[in-house]
């Protein structure tokens, strides 16, 4: 994996992504019949930096990622990944993706291997580089011991770390995650947690993880705000805190949504 600075293409020119952001919105809206579900949303994510898209339930978040997954037409604004137009150019630019949704997504009848083959092979990824790629994967999560068992055997965090290395099969710069802690416990959160952002510092891949979770926020985060389908803030947290007039990120979310803040010393 690796950033993506410097690459050509045959003819030694320098390819889109060579100087792109990671991934760039412009001025996309999204409407479901007469409800506003994203309203001229911009934003840009540089390589290699793990940013959180951080709304309230209702914020326009998982519309922004079936956006960007192109499993909706953008119809107002432009998508790009690492310089591809996910409308002109979809395949370049969902080659650059991985994407785990807030539903879970793996088959429970089969085996964790199983389910890990058959999405290797909608990828074009061969028998034998597949299984290489799997078992260095696994043994990264340490799972390994869990290859063949049936996947309704795993826990909802085991599940989810599962779903994460399916995504990664195919060595994506792009990592999307869309509520990927929703209902797990403390200690599976910040397993999985622990295991994205290694992912940032060891191998330069670029994130956006969506939240409503404010206590997944860490100081070196890139923070972009939804609310009720507006951009109210994007940034580094402390630019965003200061914009807000607040001392927290805690506060600023608060300030920026209307939501009512939490007693202080709760962490979400």
């Amino acid at each position: 994996m690796g950033t993506n600075a410097g690459l050509k293409d045959v003819q030694g020119k320098a390819l889109p992504e060579a100087n792109s952001p990671a991934l760039e919105l412009a001025s996309v809206s999204y409407a479901y019949g007469k409800r506003q579900a994203l309203d001229n949303v911009s934003f840009s994510i540089p390589p290699g930096r793990f940013a959180v898209l951080l709304g309230l339930n209702g914020a326009g978040k998982t519309t922004l990622f079936s956006l960007v997954s192109h499993l909706f037409a953008t119809r107002n604004g432009h998508i790009h990944v690492f310089g591809h137009d996910i409308n002109r150019r979809p395949g370049d630019a969902l080659r650059r993706l991985g994407i785990v949704f807030q539903a879970r997504t793996l088959d429970l009848d089969l085996s964790v291997q199983q389910n890990l083959s058959y999405h290797a092979s909608l990828h074009g990824i061969g028998a034998r580089a597949a299984n290489q790629r799997i078992h260095e994967l696994m043994q990264s999560i340490d799972m390994s011991d869990r290859l063949y068992d049936k996947a309704r055997s795993l826990s909802g965090g085991q599940i989810r770390r599962v779903e994460i290395v399916r995504a990664l099969l195919h060595q994506p710069s792009l990592l999307l995650l869309d509520e990927a802690t929703v209902g797990l416990d403390i200690k599976s959160r910040a397993a999985i947690l622990a295991d994205i952002r290694k992912l940032v510092q060891e191998n330069g891949i670029s994130v956006l993880w969506a939240t409503h979770l404010i206590d997944e926020v860490s100081h070196a985060d890139q923070v972009i705000v939804l609310d009720r389908g507006k951009l109210v803030a994007n940034g580094a947290v402390n630019d965003v805190v200061k914009s807000a007039g607040a001392t927290t990120i805690n506060e600023a979310f608060s300030r920026l949504t209307g939501v009512v803040p939490l007693n202080p010393g709760h962490r979400q």
